[in-house]
Order: C-alpha cells, then structure tokens, then sequence
C-alpha cells in the first residue's frame, strides 16, 4: 500500500486541536498543540531554524536576520537578533510577509544583560532595548534573500514567505524560541 505524504500545514490543520495550557513539572506553564510540545532552535552562526516536537527533529528551515554581525542585540536599531530562550506571545497575519510570530523579547533575561551593559559603558546611556522581534516571511516575491543569506529584517528571523504558513499554523502560543549564537 503506498504512503500517503500530507504537507504538514494540511496534516497540522486536519489533526490539531486547539492549543492548551498545562504545567509542566518545574510549574512553568507549557503550551501544548496537538498534545504535543513544540520546541524552536534557532542557530544564527547556520542560518538555520530547527523544529522539535516531543524532543524529536521534525524539520529545518533557512533563515536570515537582520545583520551580518551574528552577535547578540546591544539595544534597539542595531538590526542584531537577540539571543536566548523566548516564547511565541502573539499570532497574526502579516500584509508584507505572510504571518507574523511575536517573540517576548525583550523579556527578564535580555533586559539582565542590557541594563548590564549600559552600567559597564558598552552602549549609550540613552540607548533603548528595543522591541517587536519575531519570526515572519520575506515578501512574497523576495524568497531569494533566504537563499542567497541576504539578511535584512530589523533584528527578526526571516523564513521563505512559501514556508513561514507551516510554522503559523502548526506553533501555538506559548512555544518556547530558543535563539543561539
């Protein structure tokens, strides 16, 4: 009998219930989708999104940024993304770029390490952390900047507009985005 293949926006739409919250054994609150967790790894020295579920590699996109210096986001406007363990706070269709995940950044460890680096001098005084990071499409007709590693969002992390549906309608709110050097 031959295997039926299914792209994974249709199989996520046919087999997945709504999202819901449960706690996890540290208390945390963990977002499950399908009865399963979903875990994004973000690898910005491999241009490269990495997809989890139950700890399981599902699947690997190309990505681009927003700089070519793959260093972790000093403050805002510097066009660097961020880097260290966020959730998927908000959803929404996007006009220029498909779909539009919202990161919690900054949250308390990214405004730990700006404050620390005001004090040390290492950015203006007046400097602002910035906000709005989240993973989103290229325009429709702009797929090449993935391909060809022109980064050039403001500090978000760009999939290919064809292949950012996917992640919208399979992550829900609440999936932990883990952004690593």
């Amino acid at each position: 009998m031959p295997t039926l293949l299914v792209p994974l926006t249709a199989l996520s739409l046919w087999l997945a219930p709504p999202a819901r919250p449960t706690a996890d054994t540290s208390g945390q609150t963990t977002t499950i989708h399908s009865n399963k967790v979903y875990h994004v790894v973000i690898d910005k020295s491999d241009y490269e999104l990495t997809l989890y579920e139950e700890g399981e590699w599902i699947v690997k996109y190309p990505i681009v940024f927003g700089s070519r210096d793959q260093g972790d986001k000093l403050m805002e406007g510097d066009r660097r993304t961020p880097e260290g363990t966020f959730r998927i706070t908000q959803k929404r269709q996007h006009p220029k770029w498909g779909c539009f995940l919202l990161l919690d950044y900054p949250n308390g460890e990214s405004i730990s390490r700006f404050t620390a680096r005001k004090k040390a001098g290492l950015i203006p005084g007046n400097a602002r952390i910035g906000g709005g990071i989240g993973i989103h499409g290229t325009r429709p007709h702009e797929e090449y900047a993935v391909d060809s590693y022109i980064n050039w969002t403001e500090g978000c992390i760009s999939l290919k507009y064809s292949e950012v549906f996917e992640l919208f309608e399979l992550l829900p709110i609440g999936t932990v985005v883990e952004i690593r050097p």
